[in-house]
């Protein structure tokens, strides 16, 4: 029923119908459900089972952990926070937002042991975000489809993933929307679409949203999604504080390589990054070039400040272990720096471009105190200049090759 009802309806988009120019819409809606019935009719032909589309929807699926972990994270920090004041009604209705009010409805109760309640009420604030960020993203797409006469390309489904879990849960929609337009219209169709593009569109919306927005992207009132309450990451508490606050709390190490921290929405869980660096390396949709040089060069960086130390710079003295469980390193490292399009494309350029970044994520978070994150920097730094590293490595290989043989 399904395929005869778009069939009807695809004679009003194809050429000559009245919906001619929005064909793009219905192409993208179709080849969402089905797979293209287009098949070549001359040679050469290729059997593959990859497509993009079936890179996109193995990103996905590898994001999966992430966000449900990040999701049920949004929930549990807010009903850790809103708990203790259950008996004073009055200051309870201060603290609430009208996703909060939402999930009273559910009448869940605000219990954080509950996986049911911290997932619902975290769903609250992930939803909205997410519907945001496709209608606006899908808007874009559309319309630059439209008007270049092309496909809707299956790009922005991974990019319109990416932005919830890169933003704080309490972050206004209307911000999201801006964030979205900037970084689908000047991040990625200025250059001409997907696979032109040479910043990452997800990274350039979050670049947006620190630039322009910063007070409800950074501090210690944003990360927690009830109104008026305020808690640090531990990576600001690293930096305002030292590391000994940090080994001095409690099982932190390990609710920090869990996700159960105060953070992005998607970004806090290091084991579920893990299980999407399983599935995207075993898949081979991301390089594990990438992934390893980037944790050399961190690695690599903050041995070196540890061994230098300063008592001025707190940062200075974190361990590597902490760097990889805080912030969005773990994150960024497996979903944001192996982004196919924005990252080189030989192999030796990926292992410089990946060590560059682990470099520069450390080098941020510890000469910069009013910065302590660096992630997101650090990649958009790298997309700039992958093209460049990859032209000198093809540039020398050349070399190479004509001194060989030559001799």
């Amino acid at each position: 029923m399904l395929r005869k009802f778009l069939d009807k309806q695809g004679k009003a988009f194809e050429k000559g119908g009245r919906f001619e120019k929005l064909y793009p819409l219905y192409e993208a809606i179709d080849t969402f459900l089905y797979t293209p019935g287009a098949t070549s009719k001359k040679p050469s032909f290729v059997r593959d089972a990859v497509d993009l589309k079936r890179m996109m929807i193995t990103v996905v699926v590898a994001m999966t952990p992430a966000i449900l972990l990040g999701i049920y994270n949004a929930g549990y920090q807010a009903n850790l926070a809103i708990s203790p004041i259950l008996p004073d009604v009055q200051a309870l209705n201060a603290l609430t937002n009208w996703q909060t009010t939402l999930f009273l409805m559910t009448g869940l109760g605000f219990d954080p042991t509950s996986v049911i309640a911290c997932f619902v009420h975290g769903l609250m604030y992930y939803a909205p975000i997410l519907i945001v960020t496709f209608a606006v993203g899908g808007f874009w797409e559309v319309l630059f489809a439209a008007v270049r006469k092309h496909e809707v390309n299956e790009g922005f489904f991974v990019t319109g993933m990416l932005i919830p879990m890169l933003v704080p849960a309490t972050i206004p929609l209307w911000q999201v929307a801006l964030a979205t337009s900037f970084g689908i219209v000047i991040g990625k169709e200025v250059f001409g679409g997907v696979g032109y593009n040479i910043l990452n569109p997800a990274l350039t919306a979050r670049a947006f949203l620190f630039f322009a927005y910063a007070p409800d992207i950074s501090g210690n009132s944003v990360w927690v999604a009830v109104d008026g309450y305020s808690a640090a990451t531990p990576l600001a508490l690293a930096a305002e504080q030292g590391i000994d606050t940090l080994n001095g709390i409690s099982h932190l190490w390990y609710n920090s390589f869990m996700g159960y921290i105060p953070g992005s929405l998607g970004e806090t869980s290091v084991a579920a990054c893990l299980i999407g660096a399983f599935i995207l390396i075993v898949t081979g949709v991301a390089s594990w070039r990438i992934m390893i040089s980037v944790v050399a060069g961190a690695f690599a960086m903050s041995t070196l400040f540890n061994a230098v130390g300063s008592e001025t710079n707190p940062m200075m003295a974190m361990p590597f272990e902490w760097h990889l469980v805080l912030g969005g390193f773990a994150f960024g490292t497996v979903f944001m720096a192996t982004d196919p399009v924005t990252a080189p494309v030989s192999n030796t350029a990926r292992i410089i471009y990946g060590f560059l970044i682990g470099v520069l994520v450390i080098l941020v978070r510890t000469v910069n105190p009013a910065y302590p994150e660096g992630m997101m920097l650090s990649i958009l730094l790298m997309n700039v200049f992958a093209p460049l590293i990859d032209y000198y490595v093809v540039k020398a290989h050349k070399k190479k090759r004509m001194a060989r043989y030559v001799g």
